[in-house]
């Protein structure tokens, strides 16, 4: 069994958007949002580079990697640290590039970047902490996009 549970496997792949943070050369963090963020095995995430160059770059120099995935509606999800390693050709380039092209990618893939997950911990709102639940933090939430995108309240 891996460090990936079911529900974590389950909310990266629902969700997709990761926020991959990286270290930069003068030890600054970059923060980066990666659309293909999804599970690549029980102790593996996987992104595609597809315009990634400052990501990348701070992964080759350093690979400690840390990958937020939350539900915007649930404001619930994981937090997880490990090691990243590019791949820019061989097998797992390969088998990467044959998975976002069934998953219906089209953007020419660069690299990639595949995450040793060492630990992951849940992320969760303070709201939670007050007793509110996943339905009652959802609908607020839900109605806080409905009225910000102009939809219809229910």
């Amino acid at each position: 069994m891996g460090i990936l549970t079911e529900d974590m496997k389950r909310i990266v792949r629902q969700q997709k958007l990761g926020f991959i943070a990286t270290v930069c050369p003068d030890g600054t963090p970059n923060l980066s949002p990666k659309g293909t963020t999804t599970v690549w095995d029980d102790d593996h995430l996987v992104f595609a580079d597809i315009r990634s160059p400052q990501s990348v770059q701070n992964i080759e120099r350093n690979p400690s990697v840390e990958i937020n995935v939350v539900d915007p509606l649930m404001r619930k999800g994981y937090r997880f640290k490990g090691q990243g390693i590019v791949h820019r050709s061989g097998d797992i380039f390969q088998r990467g590039c044959q998975m976002y092209r069934e998953s219906g990618l089209t953007h020419e893939i660069q690299g990639v970047v595949l995450i040793r997950v060492e630990r992951a911990l849940p992320v969760f709102s303070p709201a939670y902490d007050r007793g509110d639940t996943e339905e009652q933090v959802k609908d607020r939430w839900r109605r806080y996009w409905q009225k910000l995108w102009g939809g219809a309240e229910e």
